[in-house]
């Protein structure tokens, strides 16, 4: 089985990119910069925050939290966002989800704009997804789509069955397998709480995205040899950490895998400073 690292992935681009703004700032521009927006306390969101504040540092782009508190309005906010679509400096805006339960997340993420949504979440961006034209793409199935890039494995041609249709992980991938290009054109399949014999239709598959967020929902009897699994999940359990997938189970029957932790995460992060590059360059005009 070929183990899909996330993690070694994710640190040679963060190289590649820290190589190319220390190009882009020695010929006389400024540095990128990433605005974070964290309100209230949440801990695994401070997490969050703190891995992309050290990602940034690493690829020398200029990170600025701004960690507000809990009772911060829906007003104050968007005011914020506003601010930060006015300045030059700024490449990309993030709003860290979830937001306490007073704000509305919506009418927020529609108001960063789309030029610095390096995140992939407005309808802007969302929609040129769709329409299969250029546009950030949601940083966790972009991370994906990278990860089987760069170990050759392209689903063209392939049925890939993707489990959860969030609009943060699988409804984008879906779509980004599908489109055409050397990584789509992939015959998709998107399942979830509704698809009735679950095992039946994974067993199909050649290529399977777990993104439900169930401890070790996919199990080795619900995968047809040799197929390639990626786990999207990230579960909490009274032994550790581990993925929507039971990587014990399948890790002799797979091709290739990702870890949990190690694989999907570190993309994630890897691809909010790829799309960062993307937005400052074209504000820069070097794009």
């Amino acid at each position: 089985m070929i183990l899909l690292d996330g993690k070694a992935t994710a640190q040679t681009i963060r190289e590649e990119i820290a190589a190319e703004i220390q190009t882009l700032t020695a010929a006389g521009n400024r540095q990128p910069g990433l605005h974070v927006i964290l309100v209230g306390d949440d801990p695994a969101s401070a997490i969050y925050v703190r891995n992309k504040e050290r990602a940034c540092e690493a690829a020398h782009i200029a990170s600025e939290a701004h960690r507000l508190p809990a009772s911060t309005t829906q007003v104050e906010l968007a005011s914020l966002i506003q601010q930060l679509n006015e300045r030059e400096d700024v490449d990309g805006i993030l709003l860290q989800l979830p937001l306490p339960k007073h704000l509305d997340a919506t009418p927020l993420l529609e108001a960063i704009d789309p030029s610095k949504d390096v995140d992939g979440f407005h309808p802007m961006n969302v929609g040129n997804l769709v329409l299969g034209r250029e546009g950030f793409r949601s940083c966790t199935p972009a991370g994906v789509m990278v990860l089987l890039e760069r170990y050759g494995l392209s689903p063209a041609g392939k049925h890939a069955v993707v489990i959860g249709r969030s609009n943060i992980v699988g409804k984008p991938l879906s779509i980004m397998l599908g489109l055409p290009g050397p990584m789509g054109n992939a015959t998709v399949t998107l399942c979830h709480s509704r698809t009735p014999d679950l095992g039946a239709v994974i067993r199909q598959a050649d290529f399977v995205f777990a993104a439900v967020g169930r401890a070790r929902l996919v199990t080795a009897d619900m995968v047809k040899e040799g197929a390639v699994v990626v786990d999207v999940g990230m579960n909490r359990t009274d032994e550790g950490l581990c993925g929507d997938v039971d990587f014990e189970g399948l890790k002799d029957k797979a091709s290739a895998m990702t870890p949990v932790p190690g694989g999907v995460g570190p993309m994630t992060i890897a691809q909010l400073l790829a799309n960062t590059l993307i937005a400052y360059k074209r504000r820069i005009g070097v794009a």
